[in-house]
């Protein structure tokens, strides 16, 4: 009886946590769509804690399909080069909700963009269902550089969410991808 009381507890703090993440109000999907840089990561998985010193800033854009999906191709760069990754996510009933299935962690995941101006920032907060709430919060910026009031809200909305501080990253630029075009 105690287990399932404490289980039933739990799942509705979850589910409170969750209905507190709101997507920009009156998002706009085409106004999003574009070129986007990843200029912050909050992110405290343990398996992550190995390359945290090797994130570097990457280069996303975002497209949007015939179907109402969304096409994201983001760009990087390692140590063995430039390398490309396409996701696809897909458009839920809720503007600024998307979902997509991570193939690294067999789940499906919800994308929901939390605010945004659309011409120089966007907080996005990516999170699985029914098990860590909140995976990651990230800040993308329409040019490299942010003012430092839009990387200190990026730091407190992730403070916000529980992470900590040595989880919060803002990692420095990178190489050039030449199929980027930066």
């Amino acid at each position: 009886m105690k287990i399932a009381l404490v289980s039933i507890s739990l799942l509705m703090l979850l589910t409170d946590i969750h209905a507190s993440v709101q997507p920009q109000k009156d998002f706009d999907l085409q106004r999003f769509a574009g070129r986007w840089y990843r200029l912050g990561l909050a992110y405290d998985s343990p398996g992550f804690v190995r390359y945290r010193s090797r994130l570097t800033i990457s280069m996303g854009t975002v497209e949007l399909k015939e179907n109402g999906n969304v096409s994201m191709t983001m760009w990087s760069v390692t140590s063995s080069g430039c390398h490309s990754v396409v996701y696809i996510y897909k458009t839920t009933s809720v503007p600024g909700v998307l979902t997509y299935y991570s193939t690294r962690h067999r789940r499906v995941k919800d994308v929901t963009v939390v605010e945004t101006n659309y011409t120089e920032y966007a907080l996005v907060l990516k999170h699985k269902k029914f098990n860590k709430e909140f995976t990651q919060v990230a800040l993308y910026g329409r040019t490299e550089k942010l003012r430092a009031d839009v990387m200190e809200k990026f730091r407190a909305y992730a403070t916000a969410q529980g992470f900590p501080k040595d989880s919060i990253l803002t990692p420095p630029a990178a190489e050039n991808c030449p199929s980027s075009g930066s």
